[in-house]
């Protein structure tokens, strides 16, 4: 069903709740001309940075700030998004011509049903950054991207989510509804697994004597990064690429003796490496087969 919103040049913004997305991003819209005219926070960091991100803005219950609200922004977290927006409809807080948005990237606007039925119009907008809740985060938004999806054949409410996004100064990207899960899933495989990557291998020369392991890995993982986000798999180097199927047997070996919590993400790992590498036609069919059956043999004995 289509919305006839035609969005104002100036929206009254109402942020529930003041964490570290809503209030940078109820900052991102003040910063572009909006008014934000009421916030949500009950938590002592909560109440200081929307003091610090969102002066003079009061903080209300969540009802009384939607119902101020020509957009009402919810940024609170994913298994919160369902009650609260069922809570915020039954009491009357959602109305028609508003603007709700969320900004969870597990959900799509299913989620803002009970809203959408009452007129409003449902948008969800995530924006694919981590947030300090400090004022430095609306200057990284320059170069953020934000997931955006809308009711699948509303043109008009797919363009407003984009426009929003735009002047909070980030690139929106359509996400389909269908898409949402995997596309967060996605994203947290990447950004959360790499920190524990990263965080792993900087504990491993640490415990073995080697100084400035953050320094060390610096460079090596910025370039890996900046590698295969331009060119894909054709940038994969190292031991299995290579087919050294004696090397990867000694790091299976010696994490296996000094850090057996780390050994099967790295087996794991070395396997999905020996696919894109195999599919990517840097490794011939026999190598590949070689350090299959070395994980394999490391999986039987342990």
């Amino acid at each position: 069903m289509g919305h006839a919103v035609t969005r104002p040049a100036r929206l009254a913004v109402g942020v529930v709740s003041a964490g570290k997305v809503g209030s940078v991003l109820a900052a991102a819209l003040a910063r572009a001309g909006h008014s934000v005219v009421a916030a949500s926070g009950i938590s002592e960091a909560s109440v200081s940075r929307a003091e610090r991100l969102l002066p003079g803005v009061p903080l209300l219950p969540p009802d009384e700030v939607a119902r101020q609200a020509d957009l009402v922004l919810l940024a609170i977290p994913d298994d919160a998004l369902a009650p609260m927006t069922a809570g915020l409809a039954k009491a009357g807080a959602f109305r028609a011509g508003q603007i709700v948005v969320h900004t969870s990237g597990a959900h799509g606007v299913e989620v803002l049903r009970p809203a959408s039925e009452l007129g409003a119009l449902p948008l969800a907008l995530h924006p694919v950054m981590t947030f300090t809740g400090r004022s430095e985060d609306l200057d990284r938004m320059a170069s953020a991207s934000v997931g955006v999806t809308a009711e699948e054949f509303d043109e008009a409410a797919w363009n407003v989510g984009e426009a929003l996004t735009v002047e909070m100064g980030a690139e929106p990207v359509r996400i389909p509804e269908s898409a949402r899960s995997i596309y967060h899933a996605a994203l947290a495989h990447g950004a959360n697994h790499l920190m524990t990557l990263v965080a792993d291998c900087a504990e491993l020369l640490r415990d073995n004597g080697v100084r400035n392991a953050e320094r060390l890995l610096a460079p090596l993982l910025s370039a890996a990064l900046d590698n295969v986000l331009r060119h894909g798999d054709r940038a994969l180097t190292g031991p299995v690429a290579r087919g050294d199927t004696g090397t990867v047997g000694t790091h299976l070996e010696v994490l296996a003796e000094q850090a057996p919590e780390v050994e099967p993400s790295y087996a794991t790992l070395a396997r999905r490496t020996v696919a894109r590498a195999r599919k990517a036609g840097l490794l011939g069919a026999e190598p590949a087969a070689e350090i299959i059956e070395l994980l394999d043999d490391g999986r039987e004995e342990s």
